[in-house]
């Protein structure tokens, strides 16, 4: 096994040399490992941090090791070799978190030790890796009857194997669609980036004139821009009843009864262990106290926002009928109609602000950010072993040179690779003797590709995307915590784990921030001022649509966990509908599938948690107004975010936490002024 890349302690992952049949006997051996580690400290009866909980974290994290980068190349580097080793693998992971998790001996084990003369000594980390343990035992069934620790160990192993197959199903049916077209008349309307890419895109089919697809970039470029309406409909029909019975490629990978066995495990599992239901039980590890308060925050946000989102809703109509002609407004008019009117009403576009905006000169003004709020250098490293050509791997130094974390960056959208984008680990900060593991992130985002002898030029809302998963990167890197189960992000409360990444959001809205990256491609101009105010004055242009949009999402997602009857099954499409009744002023066709590919709650960690966006948009919000009122790049304010926040990952309490930084209780009122919706 010496020849295994996956089994070597090299210090990054070595990404050319791993391949699909390196990944089960890894892990297999891996596993054996674990196992007999864990039989070792029990046998040996040393209940201390040291006898205890070291050597069964350090055997866990060269687990975590090798399965990151197999998991991290199964989402963007996907082929179905390395599909197959993964989901291989996911029972064996499954069988033995829940063995661990059932453990009643380990479980004693860690009981002892919290109740030893030891506890007091250990630090808040290590005391709350100890209660988490012991929190986790309960929820893992430690305490259940045998019949029923079985029972939630297949329940465990199954809803692992679904969630995997619900996101291969999403990406097999985004790459399924494309429509080739022969010439730019029949794209009327698009920006020449986006012709461009659809140019490249056809070249490298080796195809004639034009190809588009469902990859985001060029889907929203169609449903943004594209005069021909016919085009719009069709793009949007691909892209809503993906991974549904319906649509171009309706039933190939139908998702609808994988949901379905998802939200009934998921609620026979939280019955198992003594809940309600699975909402009850996903509040065990947040922030919010009770269904309660989860549902009341987003009705309360709701009866704020509808108003205002059908007043925008109704200028828009109005707008579509007058001068665009659209009596009857779509919902695929909705994106077009909606640049026109932004266009009409601030002179602005997506397109004005792109040239401003080459991805390596906002990387390059990203980390000048950084580096004001909280003294750390960030540089590129050349030759550093990749999964792709595109990856760039770059080092955090504090202001004497140590090293506190590394990441790569992914940041283009091709085929293969998962839509969306997101912060995930890489290697965990942990005390290994006398030396410290540095924690590695991966960046991953699906922006536009450079095109030609173009460089690759963002819109402002990727930039605004990148901000927001170094958010979360710095959250991962720049933690302090040497206790691997609470640094970084591990340990944090869902519901507080987007307080970090929509903070950063903000600095994409300062002049003084953007004047650090803002420059045009070519001329290296600044953003005219002219073009600057007219963005801000647009920062809220249709803000609320966009809230009940997130709301109906966050309902839906928490009540179809909250509802769920075994008697009626899931009812997802009909509970959809109730919620938009409440909370939605647009109204998708009935054959609109979105559920089938909200992959966050069946294939993420946000199941019965999405409502976390906006949870943690008040903490971010709040936390920001500080430094509105000391100064954007105020070094105290900055010195103090990183301290109490990124630096403390999920050693203390988030309350605790953020009223330390703030001096205060997180208030509602920079949310809803930054959002547009303040009285």
């Amino acid at each position: 096994m010496t020849d295994n890349p996956l089994l070597r302690d090299d210090p990054l992952p070595p990404f050319p040399e791993i391949q699909p049949e390196h990944v089960e006997p890894a892990v297999d051996q891996l596993l054996a490992e674990c196992r007999q580690t864990l039989k070792d400290v029990l046998a040996k009866g040393d209940w201390t941090w040291d006898g205890l909980v070291a050597p069964l974290e350090a055997t866990e994290e060269r687990l975590n090791r090798a399965w990151s980068p197999v998991s991290h190349m199964n989402s963007v580097v996907n082929t179905e070799e390395m599909r197959a080793a993964y989901n291989a693998c996911l029972p064996k992971l499954s069988a033995y978190a829940t063995e661990v998790g059932q453990n009643t001996e380990l479980c004693a084990a860690f009981q002892a030790l919290r109740d030893s003369d030891d506890y007091p000594r250990l630090d808040s980390a290590q005391q709350r890796t100890v209660d988490n343990a012991l929190r986790d035992f309960r929820l893992s069934g430690v305490d259940l009857p045998q019949d029923k620790k079985e029972r939630y160990g297949e329940i465990a192993q199954r809803l692992s194997e679904l969630s995997s197959k619900f996101g291969e199903n999403v990406l097999d049916a985004t790459n399924a669609w494309h429509k080739d077209l022969p010439d730019a008349d029949a794209l009327a309307g698009l920006p020449e980036s986006a012709l461009a890419l659809a140019r490249q895109a056809a070249e490298r089919a080796g195809v004639a004139g034009y190809r588009i697809n469902l990859e985001f970039p060029s889907f929203f470029a169609v449903i943004t821009y594209a005069e021909d309406r016919a085009l719009r409909r069709e793009a949007y029909e691909a892209w809503s009843t993906r991974a549904s019975e319906l649509g171009p490629h309706g039933g190939e990978w139908d998702n609808l009864p994988l949901m379905e066995e998802i939200l009934a495990l998921r609620h026979e599992k939280a019955q198992l262990l003594g809940y309600a239901h699975y909402a009850e039980l996903s509040l065990a590890k947040k922030m919010a106290g009770s269904t309660d308060e989860v549902l009341g925050f987003l009705n309360d946000l709701a009866e704020r926002a509808r108003p205002r989102a059908e007043e925008d809703l109704a200028e828009l109509r109005r707008f579509a009928a007058g001068e665009l002609g659209l009596d009857e407004m779509e919902p695929w008019d909705i994106p077009y109609a909606s640049e026109k009117l932004r266009q009409a009403r601030f002179e602005l576009s997506d397109e004005d602000l792109r040239p401003y905006f080459p991805a390596d000169r906002v990387m390059a003004g990203l980390f000048e950010v950084v580096q004001r709020l909280y003294g750390l250098r960030i540089e590129e490293r050349a030759g550093v072993p990749t999964w792709h050509e595109d990856v760039r791997y770059y080092e955090i130094r504090d202001p004497d040179g140590a090293l506190r974390g590394a990441f790569y960056t992914d940041l283009y959208a091709r085929p293969h690779k998962r839509g969306g984008a997101w912060m995930d680990e890489c290697r965990a900060r942990m005390r290994q003797g006398d030396r410290v593991q540095a924690p590695v992130a991966y960046l991953t985002c699906n922006f536009t590709p450079a095109v030609g002898d173009q460089p690759a030029l963002l819109t402002h809302g990727e930039v605004i995307t990148l901000f927001h998963e170094f958010g979360h990167g710095l959250h991962h890197m720049l933690t302090r915590v040497e206790a691997p189960a609470v640094a970084g992000i591990r340990g944090v409360a869902w519901d507080a784990v987007e307080l970090p990444s929509q903070f950063m959001e903000n600095w994409c809205w300062e002049r003084e921030a953007l004047d650090l990256f803002a420059a045009h491609h070519e001329t290296g101009e600044p953003i005219p001022d002219e073009l600057f105010q007219r963005m801000k004055a647009a920062r809220n242009f249709q803000s609320a649509m966009q809230m009940v949009r997130q709301l109906e999402f966050s309902l839906f997602d928490f009540r179809l966990h909250a509802e769920y009857d075994p008697a009626q099954g899931a009812r997802i499409y009909p509970l959809l509908e109730e919620v938009r009744d409440q909370v939605a002023v647009v109204r998708p066709p009935e054959w609109n599938r979105f559920a089938n590919s909200f992959g966050h709650i069946f294939a993420g960690g946000y199941a019965a948690g999405y409502y976390s966006y906006k949870w943690a948009e008040v903490l971010s919000a709040d936390a920001y107004s500080r430094f509105e009122e000391e100064g954007i790049f105020s070094q105290e304010a900055g010195r103090e975010f990183m301290t109490h926040i990124l630096e403390k990952g999920g050693s203390e309490d988030p309350m605790v936490l953020f009223r330390n930084f703030r001096g205060r209780e997180p208030r509602i009122d920079a949310l809803l002024r930054h959002s547009g919706l303040a009285a």
